[in-house]
């Protein structure tokens, strides 16, 4: 857990974010909006799913795929995937397989399935149309709270507080003035964020957008460009010295060797073969047949394979 930060002249009780006196000290939010999203008006990144004909769907698919991924990988799936599958009808139409397929190599399948089984709710529920209402979208299967505050926000232009990595990062340096949030959001966070939320919907859209985009470009997690940041100095950690992380190291994923890398592999077998495929061809794309096991039962049991009684494997299809 974070350390709380020193006390200092420019920063007096600055709380770590979890903690309930976090959670009581209330910023001055309206002194960070305007530079905000003023800065986000001149440099945000044209994405398409911020332009108008992405739709709430364009922009529940990219909060999908976007999850631990970042954003040149994304693009060409993002596009393809909307030229055949243009609305949640289209995509629920098609075998849960198909959407795995379609996933390619941006990791983490299991968002595949999730994404295709909103799709099916969402055109049984809501006859094709995703729905605006935050409670609606995070009855959705495969949807949770980040992500229902999002396309909520972001599709629909609705207040919420929209907390990713990046969003979390901006806060606990420019209002908590500590260099990292903690691993997992806290309620903490939570209420701070919904603290800074600006009253008006449209500008409280807007600035979780213009949030999200400082700490992608700007506030990031290492080499933060202070020089170029709108609310520099404002901000809690810059004016305390920038003082070190003390909680437990920030350890990137290793991926090497890993299980996620042996299903990374038994999946692509599966997503260029369409027909099921023998063991053999399986037991062929890693040396390791404990550990090849143990991968392919994970990804069984995950949904994204399905064994066949004479002993090959497909992508499911339903």
């Amino acid at each position: 857990m974070t350390a709380p930060t020193k006390p200092s002249p420019d920063n007096p009780a600055a709380p770590a974010p979890g903690s309930d006196r976090g959670a009581g000290h209330t910023p001055s939010g309206t002194a960070l909006h305007s530079p905000v999203i003023g800065w986000f008006d001149e440099h945000a990144r044209d994405l398409p799913w911020r332009r108008p004909e992405a739709g709430a769907w364009g922009v529940m698919v990219s909060e999908f795929m976007l999850q631990q991924t970042p954003v040149n990988r994304v693009l060409p799936v993002y596009e393809q995937w909307l030229v055949r599958w243009p609305r949640p009808a289209d995509l629920a139409a098609e075998a849960p397989g198909e959407a795995v397929r379609a996933w390619g190599r941006l990791g983490y399948p299991r968002r595949a399935l999730r994404l295709h089984g909103a799709a099916a709710a969402i055109t049984e529920r809501h006859g094709g149309d995703v729905p605006s209402d935050h409670a609606q979208l995070l009855a959705l299967p495969g949807i949770g709270e980040y992500t229902a505050a999002a396309v909520a926000s972001f599709a629909h232009g609705r207040r919420h507080a929209v907390l990713d990595t990046n969003v979390r990062r901006v806060f606990a340096r420019a209002v908590t003035g500590v260099r990292y949030p903690p691993n997992a959001t806290t309620a903490a966070e939570r209420r701070l964020a919904r603290a800074l939320l600006p009253e008006e919907e449209a500008t409280a859209a807007r600035w979780a957008a213009a949030s999200m985009e400082l700490g992608a470009l700007v506030c990031t997690a290492r080499n933060e460009a202070c020089h170029r940041c709108p609310i520099a100095a404002q901000c809690a950690w810059r004016l305390a010295g920038k003082p070190e992380h003390e909680g437990p190291p920030r350890r990137g994923q290793t991926y090497a060797g890993t299980d996620r890398q042996v299903r990374g592999r038994l999946l692509a077998v599966l997503r260029e073969a369409h027909t099921p495929v023998p063991q053999s061809a399986l037991d062929r794309v890693w040396h390791e047949p404990v550990q090849r096991a143990r991968a392919l039962d994970g990804l069984v049991s995950d949904g994204l394979v399905e064994p066949l009684a004479d002993g090959r494997y497909r992508l499911p299809l339903s």
